[in-house]
Order: C-alpha cells, then sequence, then structure tokens
C-alpha cells in the first residue's frame, strides 16, 4: 500500500496579502523511513507572522520560503515509524515539520525533533505557550 502525503506549498510570491492563489495543496508519494529516519503524522501546526515575511524574496535574517515547496513551520504530532533508535511509534514529538499531513525527518540531525511529554500539557501547547509559537492551528485529516 503506498501512503500519500498532504502538502501546502508556496506556489507564487504575494503582493500585498497572501492569498489562497499563492499556494497550492499536492499530494505525494510517502516513502518508508531509512536508517536514521522518523515518520511523523502532524497533528498541529503553527501559523506564524514571520511566515508572511519569508513569502517575499527579500534579503532579511531568515532566507525566503522556495517556491514550489512546503511552507516552513512548526509543527506537533506523533511518531508513526521510526528507524532510530531513539524514537518509537507513538512518541509525541515537535519540530519544524512544515505545512504537510506528514515528515519524513533525518533524526540524526541534533535538534531536528524532540520528545514532548502530552500526557500532561496538550499537544498543541508545545507551539504555543510551553513552546516558542503562538498557538497552533489544527491538522485536519479531511
Amino acid at each position: 500500500m503506498t501512503l500519500t502525503n498532504r502538502q501546502i506549498q508556496l506556489a507564487s510570491r504575494p503582493e500585498g496579502d497572501a492569498r489562497v492563489d499563492n499556494f497550492r495543496l499536492v499530494e505525494v508519494p510517502l516513502a518508508e523511513p531509512a536508517e536514521g529516519q522518523v515518520l511523523v503524522r502532524h497533528r498541529f501546526l503553527s501559523l506564524d507572522p514571520y511566515m508572511r515575511m519569508r513569502m517575499n524574496d527579500a534579503k532579511s535574517y531568515a532566507k525566503p520560503q522556495a517556491i514550489g515547496e512546503v511552507m516552513v513551520g512548526g509543527t506537533v504530532g506523533e511518531v508513526v515509524a521510526s528507524r532510530h533508535p531513539s524514537f518509537q511509534p507513538g512518541d509525541t514529538v515537535v519540530g519544524m515539520g512544515g505545512w504537510q499531513e506528514h515528515a519524513l525527518v533525518d533524526a540524526s540531525t541534533p535538534g531536528v525533533l524532540r520528545k514532548v511529554d502530552a500526557t500532561r500539557i496538550p499537544l498543541s501547547a508545545y507551539l504555543g505557550g510551553a513552546g516558542t509559537s503562538p498557538p497552533a492551528a489544527r491538522v485536519s485529516a479531511s
């Protein structure tokens, strides 16, 4: 069975406010994790003011969002498959998975993925009060 991943990609640079037509929803095949990788199913993603600035192709403290690439952003979710000894299916994690339902993460890279305790603090809070970003937006599974 081939899994697919729905992603929101930047389709064009906004002029003024960002609009729906500046983005595109795509479905791409989802690979199984390779050695050292973790597959994360996102439950929440961050929508932060800096993202609008990154949609511009201008010099700034962060590089511009690439056209045709998944929108960058913080995410929290659950490990669904792992080939890394520090992560097991069912672990709840926070990272920079971007605006997509799943992310295949190289968990060997320091700081790219961090386990969090969703039994004591709601998972969405790790993108808000218990984390470093404003409150999260729910990722719809529909």
